[in-house]
């Protein structure tokens, strides 16, 4: 909830980056740099280095906007802390429940879209469908681990994703369980479209805003740190949940969460893809063909922000077919403060999250923006109605008709402006 302050934990922050940059300063000896922790060398550095990519959201302050969605990235504690050590701004883990037993996951749950090969290279996959469910593994197992990552990076950003059946009881007692393992937030999974929302979870919830509006409310008065709804893609206006979430006192909301697809279909077994003993299911789509989608369900939800919830500390994460820092750029300026990366950390492994970094920072640079702020949300007021770009052509037309070098006729010369008018047919 937004009265809760994390006033400890930036300033912890903030005195680990000052400290550590102090020291990196005084001296470039690899032996002095090798004193610190890994995840703070990164961290240093990041600060030392070109523009200033760390962000304040809701009060929880990231040293850059790239964060681990939900998924199988943040699975356990082994692969969580391996983001944070490369230097992920923060981590969402996966989806839990109260009750792990009534997850059962296939094999196989993934298939892959292809461009179209050029000759002696290798295609690039460009398209990602799954059917996996949230977390399988126990539940208590999953709260000891977020507890143990808290333990041994306090001043990391850690989010737990958290999904129930319509019945307050969980909502509350899951909670109140994860909080006690101290993580910094909640994303709540209003939108995973395969498997979960058959239990009426999940997607099945976000596209009720009635449903949707009431959970939101139970969830914030029993929440005590930020919350943040995920939204799902898979209805007509996404406004409208958002704007039903942020209503019922959600801190923010990250969007998209993947798109109900079928991968494809095996022409020589007529079987769909992903295919487990001969049957599929629709399931989740993402990577980067699903981009130009998530930036427009991003601009309608922050140009709907920006409209209705003015001056107030509501976020927006981005999400969908995150690869590259451009891409990354592209979210920031239709107004998200942080950019979720699920299916790029599968592609490239945790150590692309460098490559991000680099190349926001050098997008950065090229346009003078020395933070985030600089330039969040910069790109919105370029987006307008189709009958405001017709009347614009218009105008510009007609400008340009009105706009002509020197006299269109002897019979428009003047005496009293003569030598102005000679000179605007004066080629030199």
């Amino acid at each position: 909830m937004a009265g809760l302050t994390h006033s400890l934990r930036l300033s912890a922050l903030d005195q680990a980056v000052t400290a550590s940059g102090e020291l990196f300063k005084q001296s470039r000896q690899h032996d002095q740099r090798c004193r610190l922790p890994r995840s703070q060398r990164v961290m240093v550095r990041a600060a030392l280095e070109g523009p200033d990519l760390s962000v304040v959201v809701n009060g929880l302050k990231l040293p850059n906007p790239f964060v681990i969605g939900s998924g199988p990235p943040g699975t356990n504690y082994t692969v969580m802390k391996r983001a944070f050590d490369e230097g992920w701004g923060g981590v969402i883990a996966k989806t839990v429940s109260l009750d792990s037993s009534k997850v059962v996951n296939v094999t196989p749950r993934y298939a892959r879209l292809k461009a179209s090969a050029v000759a002696g290279t290798k295609a690039e996959v460009i398209g990602w469908q799954n059917i996996e469910l949230i977390s399988d593994r126990p539940f208590e197992t999953m709260l000891a681990e977020m507890k143990q990552l808290k333990e041994e990076y306090p001043d990391r950003i850690l989010i737990a994703s958290i999904m129930e059946e319509y019945n307050r009881d969980a909502w509350e007692e899951i909670i109140e369980r994860v909080e006690e393992t101290g993580v910094d937030a909640f994303e709540i999974n209003f939108s995973c479209p395969h498997g979960m929302p058959e239990r009426k979870m999940g997607m099945a919830m976000g596209q009720d805003c009635s449903v949707l509006g009431e959970v939101c409310g139970w969830i914030n008065a029993k929440a005590t740190i930020p919350v943040w709804a995920k939204m799902t893609p898979n209805i007509t206006d996404i406004t409208q949940p958002a704007r039903t979430a942020l209503n019922a006192g959600c801190e923010g909301v990250a969007a998209i969460n993947t798109i109900t697809s079928v991968m494809g279909i095996n022409l020589d077994t007529l079987r769909p893809e992903p295919c487990v003993e001969g049957y599929s299911t629709p399931g989740g789509y993402s990577s980067k063909a699903v981009r130009p989608i998530a930036l427009a369900k991003v601009m309608s939800i922050a140009q709907m922000m920006k409209a209705e919830f003015p001056g107030q500390d509501k976020s927006l994460s981005g999400i969908g077919g995150v690869e590259t820092g451009n891409h990354a750029a592209e979210f920031i300026l239709l107004g998200a403060s942080t950019v979720q990366v699920c299916t790029g950390v599968m592609l490239h492994g945790y150590g692309h999250v460098k490559h991000l970094c680099t190349e926001l920072q050098a997008f950065m640079d090229k346009h003078g923006f020395t933070s985030i702020e600089d330039f969040r949300g910069a790109s919105l007021e370029y987006f307008t109605t189709h009958a405001d770009l017709v009347q614009r052509q218009k105008e510009a037309t007609e400008n340009k008709k009105k706009v002509r070098k020197g006299l269109a006729s002897d019979k428009d010369w003047t005496g009293e402006g003569f030598v102005k008018e000679t000179e605007t047919m004066v080629s030199n």
